[in-house]
Parts: C-alpha cells; structure tokens; sequence
C-alpha cells in the first residue's frame, strides 16, 4: 500500500488508490463499481501486475505455488479485462484500449520457470483473442514485451541469472522510463489503429 501512496504522490494528475487481492472478483468488481461511478467510463487499463517464483525445476514446484502465480499473472488479468471490456462495450462513445504486460517470457523461457512462462504465454492468447473479440465494439488490445528493465525486481539479473546452458552470467537492463514512452505512445494511436505486440528489450540480452 506505501508503494501505492508514494505513486499516487508523483502523479500529477488526479489519482485515486485501490489496494486489492486482484484474484478476488468482489474486490476487481468493487473497483470497476468505483470507475463506472466516478468517472462513467474508462479508457485505458494496463494490466501490469505479476508474481512469479524462484527457479525451480517442475519437480520442485509445490501445487500451491503454481496456483498463486496462475491466480495473479493469469486471473487477475482476466477479471480486470472482464470487466474493462463490460464497460468499454457499453458506454458512449463505445470503445477503449487495453495493453497486457506480456514479459520476454511469453515468448521465450527462461531456466526454471514453467509456472511464470505458462501464464505468459497464455496472455499473448488472451490478447489476440481480446483484439478480436473486441472489433465490433471499437476495444482495441495490444501486448507489450518488456525484457530486463532497470527496476529492483531485476537486481539478481544484473548480478548473474542462469542461463540456457546452465552458467551464470550479468545481463544489460535499460531505463523503465523507455516503457513509459513506449505505452504512452500506444495510448495516443486512435482506436482504428494497433500495435499488436512489441517488444522493448535492453539491446544485449540474450533473449536474441
């Protein structure tokens, strides 16, 4: 919730913060209720957050461990668009965007995580099928391919992270603030216009 506030405080803009469980419907529809009757409509939703695990092999994977990562990374995202779409369908003007964070690993793994990787590339499906779904009501979807940004969830890849070999080796990471741009950008096409996939990577990591 600090992590919250402390953004809230940089935006300028008027912001309103929602701590939630976002695998629990009643709290994603809750949220959705606060949208409809404040604002009467939504535009945009990014879906951002995901979990994910240590390297493991999938023997080593505890059932309740997959089921945490598929409740985030997976039916987070597809309450939050759910209801987004309800929305989007049915107010006036009609139509809005949503861009899904799918990670690098949507379309290649990395050693040791099966349970993440799974529901990346799950959401690479989950945005085709949204994009398509969409059409008739001016919802557009595009995904977003993020790889190795410079934030404190990727201190362990600038250190050294296990590679397709098995050796260790330090990975480059760029400025997040280069994402921020990017969205941005995606955010100002008008809605008879898409970019589908991209893909925002430091330029030598080994995803290539």
């Amino acid at each position: 919730e600090y992590k919250l506030e402390e953004t809230k405080k940089a935006c300028k803009a008027y912001t309103v913060v929602l701590p939630m469980d976002i695998s629990e419907e009643t709290d994603v529809k809750k949220c959705f209720d606060m949208v409809q009757n404040t604002f009467s409509r939504i535009d945009l939703l990014f879906n951002n957050a995901g979990t994910f695990l240590s390297s493991k092999s999938i023997d080593k994977v505890n059932f309740n461990e997959w089921k945490e990562v598929i409740e985030v990374n997976l039916n987070g995202l597809f309450l939050f668009s759910k209801y987004a779409f309800a929305l989007m369908k049915n107010q006036s003007p009609k139509g809005g965007r949503i861009i899904n964070n799918g990670s690098v690993s949507s379309v290649t793994p990395r050693p040791g995580s099966i349970a993440y990787t799974a529901t990346k590339h799950a959401v690479t499906g989950i945005t085709k099928s949204l994009a398509l779904d969409g059409r008739p009501f001016g919802i557009v979807c595009s995904q977003i391919d993020i790889g190795n940004a410079d934030t404190p969830m990727t201190e362990g890849i600038k250190k050294g992270i296990i590679q397709a070999d098995g050796s260790i080796k330090k990975e480059p990471t760029f400025d997040p603030e280069h994402i921020a741009d990017a969205v941005l950008h995606l955010v100002g096409l008008p809605l008879d216009t898409n970019i589908l996939n991209m893909t925002i990577m430091a330029s030598n990591m080994p995803f290539v």
